[in-house]
């Protein structure tokens, strides 16, 4: 196994993927954390693209959480993608549609107004729709019973809900009882639970009320 470090910040989704698919396959990394407000030399000179995650893999470089999570996948055994092409590609596509969640939530917390913020409360309302479309009363996970690449995507976004529900009842995943059994089942996992530093809820709630947007106004 190579030496691996994960460049990380301590809010940031994507690297919770890749941190919860290094626990998930016993992967042994070092976590480095750096302020994204303000982004150190070293880290500008290797990051292309100049966000987390980034994965040092000796003296390689890895950008791109999707990339590093199949990383990580592929060079240990029992893999969390599908051997079937098909499914694997279904897989990444919904890992894709995750990322728009995540771009979707930031603009719900990061709304101005109240009109703006309704609208992205609604888009997510909509996107969670689709989900549970999808889902099947049979399945703990995104496709089964086994844990996937899938899961590892979605946890960090129902996360994100553990906190918003802390602040008001927003009915985003109310109408959706197999993706909130899905939420339930990916909070119990050891390695989410692992995947943030223990006082990620205030660490959240504080960067929410100085966003200085709408939802910025409901924080006691």
């Amino acid at each position: 196994m190579p030496k691996l470090e994960l460049i990380s910040h301590y809010l940031c989704p994507y690297v919770q993927r890749a941190v919860i698919t290094s626990l998930e396959k016993n992967i042994p990394h070092e976590r480095t954390y750096i302020d994204l407000a303000n982004k150190p030399d070293w880290f500008l000179q290797i990051s292309p693209l100049g966000k987390v995650p980034l994965l040092k893999v000796e003296n390689e470089v890895l950008f791109e959480s999707a990339v590093i999570c199949e990383y990580l996948d592929e060079i240990t055994p029992d893999s969390l993608h599908s051997s079937d092409p098909l499914i694997k590609a279904k897989h990444r596509s919904w890992i894709e549609y995750g990322s728009s969640i995540l771009n979707t939530i930031a603009g719900f917390y990061s709304a101005p107004t109240e009109e703006t913020f309704e609208i992205k409360r609604q888009e997510l309302i909509d996107k969670f729709q689709w989900i549970e479309r999808q889902r099947s009363d049979d399945n703990t996970y995104f496709a089964g019973n086994d844990f996937s690449l899938v899961d590892a995507a979605f946890a960090p976004i129902f996360r994100y809900f553990d906190v918003f529900d802390a602040i008001a009842d927003f009915g985003v995943i109310t109408d959706t009882p197999k993706v909130t059994e899905w939420r339930h089942a990916l909070q119990a996992r050891p390695s989410v639970q692992q995947a943030v530093v223990a006082d990620y809820p205030q660490r959240l709630l504080t960067f929410l009320k100085n966003k200085k947007s709408h939802i910025s106004t409901l924080i006691n």
